[in-house]
């Protein structure tokens, strides 16, 4: 299982990211202060590391430089509001390998974790199947029994997180959260909408209403039901 360090000091962010990756299958550990940023980093306990730059007792910029200048190696992927393209080429030319500008969507950020992970020798998975249906990560297209269909944005998003838990039922806000990002608006019915637009791809059937609870992709019920990953 791949460790995750995360330095972020806003609670709310850091508990929104610590959750999403959680959900996908990784192992996480949430610092908010810049000096254990850079002690717990320069370990070999962690995969990745997600650096937030506006952090406390020393900024994510130092935290980056320190760890290169030591020879650490560890994938860095910077977190921040400081979107200029000054910070940017700043995070990039002190050696981070990936930069995500806030506010963000949880889906992009995994996307560019997971893509610095496969750079680092992690296998890839590229279409998961459940049933007669897969998904494909690469082209992002929905393929059930010989049908073959394209999805928006927002309907992979909202297809990966039910393909990568199929059997489980999600609630509205833990698709809220990963779809569309730690912003977004609880009350919000977009949830429902967008479920309505992926059953009319993937099969009424295939994805059931749990009342009060949420929505769970049926990993059974057409055919042998089996859940397989490729690479």
């Amino acid at each position: 299982m791949r460790r995750i360090l995360i330095a972020e000091d806003e609670p709310r962010i850091a508990s929104f990211v610590e959750k999403g990756l959680r959900a996908n299958g990784f192992t996480t550990t949430v610092t908010d202060d810049g000096r254990d940023a850079l002690l717990l980093a320069d370990s070999d306990d962690f995969d990745l590391l997600i650096l937030d730059v506006g952090l406390p007792g020393r900024d994510g910029f130092s935290v980056l430089r320190e760890l290169r200048a030591r020879g650490r190696r560890l994938p860095i992927v910077i977190l921040t509001a400081r979107d200029s393209v000054e910070d940017t080429v700043a995070g990039l030319e002190g050696g981070a390998d990936d930069y995500v500008p806030k506010p963000f969507r949880f889906e992009e950020l995994l996307a560019r974790v997971r893509a610095r992970l496969r750079e680092d020798g992690a296998p890839e998975t590229t279409v998961i199947r459940v049933g007669e249906a897969a998904l494909d990560l690469r082209t992002r297209r929905l393929t059930v029994g010989a049908r073959t269909v394209e999805l928006t944005a927002r309907e992979f998003g909202l297809a990966e997180m039910f393909f990568r838990h199929p059997n489980q039922v999600l609630s509205r806000e833990q698709l809220l959260s990963h779809v569309w990002g730690y912003d977004y608006d609880p009350g919000s019915n977009v949830v429902d909408v967008y479920v309505r637009y992926l059953r009319q791809k993937v099969g009424e059937a295939r994805i059931t209403t749990v009342r009060g609870m949420g929505y769970r992709l049926e990993g059974s019920g057409d055919g042998d039901g089996g859940v397989t990953h490729a690479s």
